[in-house]
């Protein structure tokens, strides 16, 4: 390994341990640690100090960050508890939000001040679920009426954009690329149906004998399966964020009962360890400080995305849960909905590289998907706060992840 890319490495690692210390630090602020650790990729990266640049085997590690990042949201999906009322209201509150996206995309374009209206529209309308579940974890409001609904409003802002990703900006004819998504879906949803079916004694207990030695055998299974799906959609010209939101979702199936939480506190090592920070802090180092300050205007937009994203997800999330929930419920909702950032961080670097945004409008989403991230699911979780022992205040809150 050259001595320039274990200096990189270096610098990375240092930034994702200070990133943790600074986020306990800032935890009565309540700083989400992905803010601090893209700050601190933008400090250290070509446009800062220069201590570290993104070489292509840091990039690699930067996107199998990325992948477990979409792995972990996809595995942290209950099916069970969003199936039914959460799932069919997050899937008309997507549509709406992807009217209102592409409205506002349309006008944009109608005024020279983008260059695509797909490419706007569908950064708009993703949310941050894998950001937002440590955060909610952390608060414990994942088990509550109201998490129930953000885990459903999140899985459709990650899995409805990749799905629009694969199909309209891949670069595959739209017909070809649908025909490619359905192939793509049926072979997940037969990995499904085998994951959930009764599993031989034998395997069983050589899984659970495994689970605690040095072959960690559950784990291994979960990069596997990850692999074979993103090599799956890479192969069919989609998306790979769609093979490991996919694989996620079939391998919370494939846990045997009663391993569940030992897996999960293997898996949040692996993935908030050592990857995720790892594609946070790239993210940050990639940032292009310089086409958001080269103009007035980039500035200008940045708090104009931040106000877009709550109005295109949180809309939706006011005018469609007042059966679900209270008012305040409902705001909550709809500041957690209008959570963005990897999702756009994919979207602009897709837009840029094809000539379809302009490098001051991705920086200036990027830059209010951070703002986002930072400030959303603050205002959420202190409105919830204001009214718990509703229906919606939390119940059993989940450990955090930072206990042992």
């Amino acid at each position: 390994m050259e001595t320039h890319t274990v200096l990189s490495l270096t610098a990375i690692a240092v930034c994702a341990v200070l990133a943790a210390m600074l986020a306990d630090v800032f935890r009565r602020t309540r700083v989400p640690e992905v803010v601090v650790l893209l700050v601190l990729g933008i400090l250290i990266g070509p446009q800062g100090l220069h201590l570290a640049t993104v070489e292509p085997s840091i990039s690699s590690l930067a996107e199998l960050g990325l992948a477990f990042l979409m792995f972990m949201a996809g595995y942290e999906i209950n099916l069970e508890r969003i199936k039914g009322r959460p799932m069919a209201l997050a899937t008309v509150g997507w549509l709406a939000s992807v009217a209102l996206a592409l409205g506002i995309g349309w006008v944009l374009v109608s005024t020279g001040k983008a260059l695509n209206t797909l490419v706007i529209g569908m950064a708009l309308t993703t949310t941050a679920l894998g950001t937002l579940l440590p955060i909610l974890r952390d608060a414990g409001v994942l088990q509550t009426k109201l998490g129930a609904h953000v885990l459903a409003v999140g899985t459709l802002g990650e899995f409805g954009p990749i799905v629009a990703i694969s199909v309209l900006l891949t670069g595959t004819h739209h017909v070809l690329a649908l025909v490619l998504l359905v192939v793509f879906v049926v072979v997940a949803v037969g990995a499904a149906i085998v994951a959930t079916r009764p599993k031989p004694p034998r395997l069983v207990d050589m899984l659970q004998r495994h689970l605690h030695t040095s072959s960690q055998l559950p784990v291994r299974i979960s990069f596997m399966l990850t692999m074979v799906l993103i090599l799956l959609a890479a192969e069919l010209k989609l998306d790979i964020l769609m093979g490991s939101f996919a694989a996620g979702l079939v391998f919370r199936l494939m846990v045997v009962q009663g391993d569940d939480k030992v897996v999960d506190r293997k898996l949040e090592a692996i993935g908030f360890g050592f990857l995720i920070p790892i594609f946070f802090i790239v993210s940050g180092m990639r940032f292009d400080l310089d086409a958001l300050f080269a103009s007035p205007k980039a500035l200008i937009r940045m708090p104009i995305f931040l106000l877009l994203f709550l109005v295109v997800r949180g809309v939706p999330a006011l005018v469609l849960y007042g059966r679900e929930l209270s008012a305040k419920g409902r705001l909550s909702l709809a500041f957690f909905s209008g959570t963005a950032l990897p999702l756009v961080v994919v979207i602009t670097q897709l837009g840029v590289s094809s000539g379809r945004m302009l490098p001051e409008n991705a920086a200036s989403l990027v830059g209010a998907a951070m703002i986002s991230v930072l400030v959303y699911p603050l205002v959420g979780l202190a409105i919830d706060r204001r009214h718990s022992g509703t229906d919606e205040a939390a119940v059993n809150p989940i450990t955090s992840l930072s206990e042992p």
